[in-house]
């Protein structure tokens, strides 16, 4: 083997592509190379995801059904099959976790691998990126994009440079001058609230961030602030982690298009946040019996507690909760934004998989 820069720190991003209607397509010959859309059910009228043929019309995740067939009337509509995604994502982290013990599964079709201590085994980046991409083929039939740098944020930033089937290497010598025309809302964490604060103060590309004071943003956001001032500059200090802390509420949001009436579609987001909750207690080897359930329009937040018979991490459950709350509290009312959180979770007699039981998320 020639000799390679030695880095004294390299993490991987991995990134499956589509993930949902890659599996679709692998599935399905007859799909390959053609535009696809991955819908919530047969009848589903709200779009979870698409193939990067179907992006290529504008059709895009939270569109109509009808209004991408006028995009594209060639499109095929796919119902979900989250039991099957979950079986595929964990095929792949199992593949993963042969190359490296360090991995952090960030969801289910993302992974931070750090492969620091592996260079000389398994070679420099260009080497660990292919033999990241071989080992997922392996373990799917899939492709994923790969981002290699020296920090978890400018991984994650480098593998969304080329989609699909890319890999991005960005040296850790050279992520700052890499990051500094990048706006700093594109990097993972940052939103478009943090992004108006560090607007405010001149900063708007991660390259302007050094002009603004640590103290600044320690004193405004505690420690993630100074976290957030190393990620702009290509020095983000967080590590891969493997283990799972048991957190004391978990809770998942998802803004929907703006004044949403659409019952169907409203319940598909709840049913989404429900299974992603189920899924994350499941993680953490937790149940709960107490969520709280809101839907935000114009005039705030409609919101309440609700209760299980017993403790649960089941999607199904903790959905017909939601279900409940939408028919007794719900009047048609535009909707925004909905929320879903398990309060107070408590152990499980014993840890599941993540993946352990039927998922019925669309990812």
């Amino acid at each position: 083997m020639s000799a390679f820069r030695y880095w004294s720190r390299m993490i991987a991003l991995v990134d499956m592509n589509a993930f949902f209607a890659a599996i679709e397509q692998r599935d399905h010959p007859e799909w390959r190379g053609r535009p696809l859309a991955v819908t919530n059910g047969e009848q589903g009228t709200c779009i979870i995801t698409c193939s990067y043929e179907a992006r290529s019309f504008g059709i895009h995740t939270g569109m109509r059904l009808r209004q991408a067939r006028r995009l594209c009337s060639d499109l095929i509509q796919c119902s979900a099959h989250p039991h099957r995604y979950a079986q595929v994502s964990t095929a792949i982290m199992q593949g993963l976790q042969s190359l490296t013990p360090d991995m952090e599964i960030f969801s289910v079709d993302e992974a931070f691998l750090d492969m620091t201590h592996c260079q000389k085994l398994w070679g420099d980046a260009e080497a660990i990126g292919q033999r990241i991409k071989q080992t997922v083929l392996k373990a799917s039939g899939l492709l994923c994009s790969v981002g290699i740098s020296g920090d978890k944020t400018t991984a994650k930033y480098a593998a969304k440079r080329q989609k699909p089937d890319g890999l991005t290497i960005i040296p850790p010598w050279q992520a700052a001058e890499a990051l500094s025309r990048v706006p700093v809302t594109e990097l993972c964490g940052i939103s478009t609230g943090i992004g108006n604060f560090l607007a405010a103060r001149g900063v708007r590309f991660c390259g302007e961030m050094r002009r603004l004071p640590i103290s600044v943003l320690a004193s405004r956001f505690g420690n993630p602030g100074r976290r957030l001032w190393y990620m702009c500059q290509g020095r983000d200090p967080d590590k891969v982690s493997n283990r799972v802390d048991a957190p004391k509420s978990i809770g998942h949001g998802k803004v929907m298009p703006p004044n949403t009436r659409d019952r169907r579609v409203i319940l598909m987001f709840l049913q989404h946040m429900s299974e992603k909750v189920a899924a994350r207690l499941r993680r953490h080897g937790l149940q709960s019996e107490r969520f709280f359930i809101a839907l935000r329009g114009r005039r705030g937040w409609l919101k309440q507690k609700r209760h299980c018979a017993l403790p649960t991490s089941d999607g199904k459950e903790i959905f017909a909760l939601c279900r409940s709350f939408l028919v007794e509290c719900w009047y048609g009312q535009g909707v925004s934004q909905v929320q879903v959180t398990a309060l107070q979770p408590q152990l499980q007699s014993r840890q599941p998989d993540l993946f352990a039981s039927v998922d019925h998320r669309r990812g």
